[in-house]
């Protein structure tokens, strides 16, 4: 697959804690994101941050937050990306999710590395 130009960044912030299915949030998503035949999604857990509620949860020495900021982001055309984000009304009941523009630059799979 070969993706250039113009494309859509979807960003989701949903808590450590935050499960569906008896699994992370963050693997359902990963998992369905996979399904619907997206270019790749990672996930970053944060080690600090704040949401609606504006309870602080950070990974310091003396705290045992159980509940970091984790991100996913995904990136693929628009159509790939609008088309996905109705699949994560159903499981993502709290965090945010932004979509943005971005430049793909270079993004190839299924080739081999040099």
């Amino acid at each position: 697959m070969k993706l250039e130009g113009t494309g859509k960044l979807l960003r989701i912030f949903v808590g450590e804690s935050d499960r569906i299915e008896n699994q992370p949030l963050y693997t359902a998503i990963v998992e369905r994101a996979r399904a619907a035949g997206l270019s790749g999604a990672t996930v970053f857990k944060g080690i600090e941050g704040f949401g609606g509620h504006s309870v602080v949860h950070a990974a310091r020495v003396f705290d045992l937050s159980t509940d970091l900021p984790v991100l996913i982001e995904i990136v693929d055309t628009e159509e790939k990306i609008r088309a996905f984000i109705p699949s994560l009304d159903a499981i993502v009941t709290e965090g945010l999710i932004t979509l943005e523009t971005v430049e793909v630059i270079r993004y190839l799979s299924g080739s081999p590395r040099s």
